[in-house]
């Protein structure tokens, strides 16, 4: 806990009124990657409590706009279209392709994680199954050359994951923000370019 209240990235949050300290892990990958543009579609998997979310509709606006969804509940954002669902389930990612209706996203970002059990190969599985679901949604729905954000633990599975990626993107790249934890076994992968 006190890791926490004295994280620099935490207190910078709510000095400059972001959502979480997370919007600072994408603002520094888009600063290197430039991933996000004015007048994109962007699709937030996993959005609560909107740091990612934030981030991307101040860059997108006026003319862009961002699709964010979670199984708990997120404060409104401007630029921002909730749906409180969840994604893993059928009627989740139903509710998110009729807010699609039929458009292709520019980008999707998946900050997603299980809830942590403390037991490492379990929480390990859940969450490569989660973003295993959202690589299968980002190769649905993105555009031709659309690029695809998401998180991942390094352990069992890493490794198979990159290559699943690596056969739905040109290119799959490694991301560790400076604002992510250093002890943290979290990393980024960035696929850039659907193949077609």
């Amino acid at each position: 806990m006190m890791q926490h209240v004295n994280d620099p990235y935490v207190k910078r949050a709510s000095a400059e009124g972001m959502r979480s300290r997370a919007a600072y892990k994408l603002l520094q990958i888009n600063e290197k990657d430039k991933l996000i543009k004015p007048g994109m579609l962007v699709v937030d998997l996993g959005a609560t409590p909107g740091g990612w979310s934030q981030v991307a509709a101040r860059i997108v606006a006026p003319a862009g706009r961002v699709i964010a969804i979670d199984l708990l509940e997120m404060t409104g954002l401007a630029g921002v279209t909730f749906i409180h669902d969840d994604f893993s389930e059928d009627e989740g990612l139903a509710a998110l392709e009729r807010e699609l209706a039929g458009s292709k996203a520019d980008l999707v970002l998946s900050d997603m994680a299980p809830n942590i059990s403390g037991i490492v190969p379990a929480d390990q599985a859940r969450l490569i199954g989660l973003v295993e679901l959202a690589l299968d949604f980002a190769a649905k729905h993105l555009k031709p050359q659309g690029n695809f954000l998401v998180k991942v633990f390094q352990g069992e599975g890493f490794d198979g994951f990159v290559k699943a990626m690596r056969g739905v993107f040109v290119q799959v790249q490694t991301r560790k923000p400076d604002a992510s934890r250093k002890g943290s076994r979290e990393v980024y992968l960035l696929g850039r370019g659907l193949k077609a």
